[in-house]
């Protein structure tokens, strides 16, 4: 298990704060892994080698191997075994039940003697409250990563409805710190709402944002930083399908390293910049 102060000193150490998501799709990795009696993994692994020193954090997206059936979910197993003991790692699985059903999805994920699993953090829906996130908290030293307000186009149908206490996303944020605090508690928000940053650090100045959407989505690592970087950093940056498919050849490793290095060096400006490191 990560704690808040391991991945702040990693981040630091490391003069990062890239989260690699490992999305791995089989029509899309390299045809002569599938070769390999796992070919997922295979890719996994290569590109947890290639970019282990330049990233704190590594996100299997739960879908990409349940879509396998069994082998997918083998796949994902291996993939958790060869993450290294220093990365958060988190399962991407987006999880929003309650009671007995939300109890299961925990124990599938972040309980290693019953699913061979146990992930550091697990991102998890609100919509049906308080109910949907205390089966994963818990588990002692597990971090809930709340989808707060996401870059999908889609964002604006339920996330910017008013109350009144605001859009529903602050109020999801507002109410969530009531249940954990910033040890245990962070918060999705999509790289395309950089300029929302200003506004969820006025009522979430402490907890870490897992931030997708840099990248292949087209959003802005410098506007991100400007707007939502704190004294411990606070962010979470993943890159999935700019640095996994940066190649489909047989230099589909050096060239995933390639990307995170640029990005990495991009960080440690942001980083220097912030006074951080």
């Amino acid at each position: 298990m990560i704690s808040r102060q391991q991945l702040v000193d990693q981040i630091k150490r490391k003069k990062s704060f890239l989260c690699v998501g490992l999305d791995t799709d089989i029509d899309k990795i390299p045809s002569f892994l599938k070769e390999y009696p796992d070919p997922i993994f295979e890719f996994n692994k290569r590109i947890i080698d290639a970019t282990r020193d330049l990233c704190v954090s590594y996100k299997p997206n739960a879908a990409f191997y349940e879509a396998h059936g069994v082998a997918g979910l083998q796949s994902l197993v291996a993939t958790w075994k060869y993450l290294p003991e220093d990365c958060l790692n988190i399962i991407d699985a987006k999880r929003g039940d309650i009671g007995n059903t939300s109890d299961m999805y925990a124990r599938a994920f972040l309980d290693e003697g019953a699913a061979g699993m146990s992930f550091d953090a697990i991102t998890v829906s609100p919509y049906m409250g308080n109910d949907t996130v205390s089966s994963y908290l818990a588990y002692p030293g597990k971090w809930v990563i709340l989808l707060a307000l996401t870059s999908s186009v889609g964002s604006k149908d339920f996330q910017y409805l008013k109350t009144e206490d605001g859009f529903l996303y602050e109020v999801v944020i507002k109410k969530a710190n009531t249940w954990a605090g910033a040890d245990h508690m962070m918060f999705v928000v999509g790289a395309t709402k950089s300029t929302e940053f200003t506004n969820i650090r006025k009522i979430a100045p402490d907890n870490f944002l897992l931030v997708p959407g840099v990248g292949a989505q087209g959003g802005s690592l410098a506007d991100v930083c400007q707007y939502g970087i704190t004294k411990d950093c606070g962010l979470l940056v993943n890159a999935s399908r700019s640095i996994i498919y940066a190649s489909n050849g047989a230099d589909f490793a050096d060239a995933a390293r390639a990307e995170a290095l640029k990005m990495q060096q991009q960080m440690q400006v942001e980083l220097e910049k912030a006074g951080v490191i």
